[in-house]
């Protein structure tokens, strides 16, 4: 059974970076699409950031674009978010996903699930 496990997360200050990992453990995703999610404190779960297996059509909630990127390194297995300029408002616990498309990332039609990773962003 595949699981995801999150790594990377923290407290950072307002304006500073963070680069979030997740990696496939327990056996291979192959072509699945992987995406981000987030969940703050009190709201539901949003789409963050999704890509295609081979790293190429990236797409971003309007929150997250031109400050986060997300890649995947299909050799490690594994998906990355590379988080700039952080707000409070990027406070939550963030979770890698996979699915079979990255349509299926961006309708929330998951296949598996990390276990989350909180970040937090405050002076």
């Amino acid at each position: 059974q595949v699981q995801l496990k999150e790594s990377g997360g923290g407290l950072v200050a307002p304006g500073d970076s963070m680069r979030l990992s997740c990696q496939a453990v327990g056996g291979t995703l192959g072509r699945s699409a992987m995406g981000w999610f987030r969940q703050a404190p009190g709201k539901e779960r949003e789409i963050v950031a999704a890509v295609a297996w081979h790293g190429s059509g990236a797409s971003y909630v309007d929150a997250a674009k031109g400050r986060f990127i997300i890649s995947v390194d299909n050799a490690k297995g594994a998906t990355y978010l590379q988080m700039n300029y952080l707000q409070p408002e990027d406070t939550a616990v963030y979770f890698c996903a996979a699915a079979p498309t990255a349509a299926n990332v961006r309708n929330s039609e998951i296949q598996y699930w990390g276990q989350g990773v909180q970040v937090t962003v405050a002076s």
